[in-house]
């Protein structure tokens, strides 16, 4: 086994988005392919790795990417908004899909936290995405954001009178003790993860509600795992998206865990292992 790692860029709006292609080079023909989504202001360097090299190892290709305005990718700096990070997923459906190496009619999204929510909009608004898993998310960004209601309507007003917006660290916008101590200690070898975000992040998390995609998953299978005790995007979250969601679906709730504790020991290979099993059912070639 020869995994392969490769930097590549494309675009997305007229923003040059920068990726990483993860992929076993032994293997020759076309192959499935998965698009990994990151969370809330997490760049592809952190936590990515570990999946895309799963699912390669796996006999995927996998393509991990900055959205814009994060990491190594162009954009407005700290501009956090789902529409725009849905926008992004689907140019990189667009991108995997040209690659010789990667059949056009077999692509996956891989998404957590944040990113989990992303995957299962973004599927059901391409219906070239043929499977999903979606880990730690959350069902409802409208739930919770009372408080926030004076922030939008203030950032509203600065955006159509001044054309500018308040940047904030994002660790005041999630500042619970178990993000503090992930986000800090990444820091240390990943200074990017110290970008500011635009307080229209308020906002568009309130429109952001896969629990009103969820159902307009038809043909794409949904593979949902949750963190037994995460007091982030609690399991809830997961079971609520599962109700909704149609068949073939399915939901995993590893126990004992919390949020970020899923992307490190055996949690990180059971529900990178729950993720292969999924793309490797609805993404491989049905048998003759």
């Amino acid at each position: 086994m020869n995994i392969s790692e490769r930097a590549v860029s494309y675009f997305s709006e007229g923003d040059r988005l920068a990726g990483v292609v993860y992929q076993d080079a032994d293997l020759a023909g076309p192959r499935p392919g998965i698009v990994l989504c990151h969370g809330f202001t997490a760049i592809k360097e952190i936590i990515l790795p570990d999946y895309a090299r799963a699912f390669a190892r796996a006999g995927f290709v996998a393509l991990a990417f900055d959205y814009r305005g994060f990491g190594e990718s162009e954009g407005l700096p700290g501009r956090l908004v789902a529409r725009r990070q849905l926008e992004d997923i689907r140019n990189s459906v667009t991108f995997l899909r040209t690659l010789p190496e990667v059949d056009p009619e077999r692509v996956g999204l891989w998404g957590t936290s944040y990113g989990a929510a992303n995957v299962i909009v973004a599927a059901s608004e391409d219906d070239r995405v043929r499977c999903v898993t979606a880990q730690v998310g959350f069902s409802d960004g409208a739930r919770g954001l009372p408080a926030a209601r004076p922030i939008i309507e203030a950032e509203r007003v600065k955006r159509v009178l001044k054309n500018e917006v308040t940047l904030v660290e994002p660790l005041q916008v999630l500042s619970d003790p178990e993000t503090v101590a992930f986000f800090s200690e990444a820091r240390k070898s990943h200074p990017r993860l110290s970008q500011p975000i635009s307080t229209e992040f308020f906002e568009a998390h309130s429109r952001h509600r896969p629990i009103k995609a969820v159902a307009e998953l038809t043909n794409c299978p949904l593979l949902l795992v949750a963190a037994e005790n995460d007091t982030l995007t609690p399991a809830g979250d997961s079971e609520a998206l599962y109700a909704a969601a149609p068949e073939p679906r399915r939901l995993v709730i590893i126990p004992g865990i919390r949020h970020y504790e899923i992307y490190s020991g055996e949690p990180l290979c059971q529900s990178a292992a729950e993720a292969v099993a999924w793309f490797n059912e609805h993404l491989r070639p049905a048998a003759k």
